[in-house]
């Protein structure tokens, strides 16, 4: 996509977004914002009348509205207006500085090869054996470990961590404060203490993923810690040793995934969903805000609760649950009303 960044001009807009003007073609807008701001030179979008009414309310500059609604303020009708956001989002982000070219101050062992149309950052660290591809971007005090592999257009953020053999497709991003390769969580009891299973293996991911902010994938105990193709992950979440996750599955954060659990393709795993060990997901399932996964999911669906249960189930469990203390004084009453009863008897 090309780049137009702000300021824009609501002319200028309409040209770029195929809309409708409605206000002063030389009315100027600075960025993108939310319909409930007081920004006057702000540009938000609204698709319905209860976010309309919210932005008329507020002091937000300009709208981008579909041809259903209208408004006084300066606006832009067009189709989509969540995806002519986008755009403007697209348009309005301003990538973190860095210089092509290795900084003086990287420290970056001889044995490492570094494509020439990559950049590595102030302080970072580039152990041997790496590879980084072409385009890379590698942001001060990163942690490149020996073995690790980037693919072509990787983008890690300051302070990421790659303990070693740790392998990234191409275009992959890793966040601030994210650690791959960790050892995974092993110990065994040898009658006096807990002893440590040595973990050897490594970390792989796919192309296009992301990885949030201080999430942690560990390395596998031997073998392999897989993340597939477009999977995006939040911050905060904790991957396990030897866990698999299929395409395009989507993780928010606060989620923890147990050692050589199995996730599908295309699942999604709401805020503070766990799985315990080995348990598998089959492809295609949505697990709602803190579910627990504790056996097989083996039809695709939405499942709620914990344990884990078909999202309809899983939401009377949770209607219930506000009714216990009710149903358990009428239960009381029952119980005083037998013994009553039973002492007439």
């Amino acid at each position: 996509m090309a780049n137009f960044p702000p300021p824009w001009t609501l002319g200028q807009l309409a040209s770029l977004l195929d809309a409708k003007l409605q206000g002063p073609a030389d009315f100027v807008v600075d960025r993108p914002a939310a319909a409930d701001e007081d920004d006057p030179r702000g540009i938000a979008f609204a698709e319905s009348e209860k976010y309309l009414r919210t932005a008329e309310e507020s002091h937000i500059g300009a709208l981008l509205l579909p041809p259903s609604l209208d408004t006084t303020k300066p606006h832009l009708t067009v189709a989509h207006p969540r995806r002519a956001f986008g755009a403007l989002l697209a348009w309005a982000l301003k990538p973190l500085p860095l210089q092509p070219g290795i900084h003086p101050t990287a420290v970056v062992a001889d044995s490492a090869q570094i494509d020439a149309s990559a950049s590595i950052g102030p302080y970072a660290v580039v152990e041997c054996g790496v590879v980084i591809g072409a385009r890379c971007r590698v942001y001060a005090h990163a942690y490149i470990g020996e073995g690790c592999i980037l693919e072509e257009q990787c983008v890690i953020y300051p302070h990421a961590v790659l303990y070693r053999d740790v392998v990234l497709g191409a275009r992959t991003v890793i966040h601030a404060g994210a650690i791959l390769g960790s050892d995974g969580f092993g110990y065994f009891w040898d009658g006096k203490g807990q002893q440590k299973v040595p973990q050897t293996g490594r970390v792989m991911l796919g192309a296009d993923c992301e990885i949030g902010s201080l999430t942690a994938i560990d390395r596998a105990t031997a073998g392999t810690t897989r993340v597939d193709d477009g999977v995006k992950i939040d911050n905060l979440v904790q991957i396990a040793h030897n866990v698999r996750i299929g395409e395009h599955t989507v993780i928010a954060s606060l989620c923890g995934v147990s050692g050589s659990a199995r996730i599908g393709k295309r699942v999604t795993m709401a805020g503070k969903a766990d799985l315990v060990d080995h348990v598998s997901i089959c492809d295609d399932v949505m697990l709602g805000g803190r579910t627990a996964v504790a056996r097989d999911i083996n039809v695709p669906g939405a499942y709620l609760g914990a344990p884990a249960m078909p999202a309809r189930d899983g939401l009377k469990a949770l209607a219930l649950q506000s009714r216990i203390p009710d149903l358990f004084e009428r239960m009381r009453a029952l119980e005083t009303r037998i013994k009553e009863l039973e002492a007439k008897d």
